[in-house]
């Protein structure tokens, strides 16, 4: 049990989980019942239209063909199969999914790994997506599990951007490195890590700018930001979380392959699910990019930024 687990509780969690994925889940369900409403078996056509109703669900292609593969080889092995099973089969290939996804096993929700300080945390996404409120989330959070944490405002190019961080900054009482509207976000992510290491901080946080509209640009800029900061402190960053909106749905997956293919990405956050009914995502981003989802944002509350747990998180997509 982690840090997190005890200061919030594993029921509180599992209540958080539960309220952020309704939308998903209720239309998640109403689609497969329509789907074997009335049939006794499953068929080529139940199949058929499972399939579609896991794309509508935003499972995405590629993810969706896999489990109706895996099912497929199931009813061809098991020659009869009741369409009242369909729903625990399912359940079992989904978990195998996120299973064969890769997690991150570096540190435990918010307990954080050993052998260097600070931990050293590059945000990257488009604007919009929640990347500056999933920052106050964890910095917040962070705070909640003992940790002493620093904030840095890289996205000099939008004023909206460092004044919402110094918000946040401000609410959950952490301090912040911060220069004028358009300066170098090198040198403001450089000087944010040379005070976290004075100041013997924690974990540091790090805002970029999320602008998709030039990749070579946006890879430069990155790539520029890590070079200044390992100036400072050569094994950092130690961590580069990319904050996707899940409510965008495949759009998602498609800002996931431009900055996947941008920098390297060691981390997912998924940030409003309980607002869309396309959770489903969360699958197809897992299965698609092999990059671990570590949080996902499930409510307002700072405490519904949850540690994504693969299990939870089928167990609530199916509960009744």
């Amino acid at each position: 049990m982690g840090i997190f687990d005890k200061l919030f509780g594993k029921k509180e969690q599992k209540e958080s989980l539960d309220a952020g994925m309704e939308k998903t889940r209720k239309g998640f369900f109403e689609k497969i019942t329509k789907v074997i409403a009335g049939k006794s078996t499953v068929d080529e056509e139940v199949l058929d239209d499972l399939e579609n109703a896991l794309v509508d669900a935003d499972v995405g292609v590629a993810t969706t063909v896999k489990i109706i593969e895996a099912l497929e080889a199931r009813v061809a092995r098991d020659k009869y199969l009741n369409s009242e099973e369909l729903n625990g089969i399912l359940k079992e290939e989904i978990q195998e999914i996120l299973v064969d996804a890769p997690q991150d096993t570096s540190y435990t929700g918010y307990e954080l790994p050993a052998g260097h300080k600070p931990h050293v945390i590059l945000v990257v996404g488009v604007n919009g997506a929640g990347k500056t409120t999933t920052i106050g989330k964890l910095s917040h959070n962070f705070s909640l599990a003992g940790k002493s944490v620093l904030l840095g405002a890289a996205d000099t190019f939008r004023a909206a951007a460092v004044e919402q961080l110094t918000v946040w900054s401000e609410r959950t009482n952490v301090p912040i490195v911060k220069h004028s509207m358009g300066a170098d976000p090198s040198a403001v992510a450089f000087d944010t890590v040379q005070s976290g290491l004075a100041k013997n901080a924690d974990v540091v946080i790090i805002d970029t700018a999320g602008r998709l509209h030039n990749k070579i640009h946006l890879m430069d800029e990155l790539n520029k930001i890590k070079r200044s900061i390992s100036k400072v402190m050569p094994s950092a960053p130690h961590e580069v979380l990319l904050v996707l909106d899940g409510s965008t749905g495949q759009n998602a997956v498609e800002q996931a392959k431009q900055f996947t293919a941008a920098t390297e990405v060691t981390a997912l956050a998924i940030t409003k699910l309980d607002g869309t009914a396309k959770g489903g995502v969360v699958l197809a981003i897992a299965d698609q990019f092999k990059i671990p989802v570590k949080f996902i944002g499930v409510g307002e509350k700072a405490t519904d930024l949850l540690v994504f747990d693969k299990k939870e998180f089928v167990n609530s997509l199916f509960e009744k």
